[in-house]
């Protein structure tokens, strides 16, 4: 489960940081979409509700990620 988790020696934590901070905005994004979506019209959504929810899920995604992403393998030799 942790084979690739940021805090093992053998994994790069910029390369982690980078692949992480790349999959916390594409989850943000479809976040924001899935929001923006719910509203029957433009003028309907709420526009705080969309941020608000597209930065808790861009939170979870790296906490999900500390455990780590296949994106970033572990180096040979552990």
């Amino acid at each position: 489960m942790f084979k690739n988790c940021v805090f093992k020696p053998s994994v790069d934590t910029m390369k982690w940081l980078k692949k992480a901070g790349i999959r916390a905005v594409k989850t943000m994004a479809q976040t924001a979409v899935g929001v923006i979506g719910a509203g029957s019209v433009i003028s309907a959504v709420d526009w705080k509700m969309v941020a608000s929810a597209a930065v808790v899920a861009g939170v979870v995604s790296i906490l999900t990620s500390v455990a780590g992403i296949p994106e970033v393998e572990a180096e040979e030799g552990e």
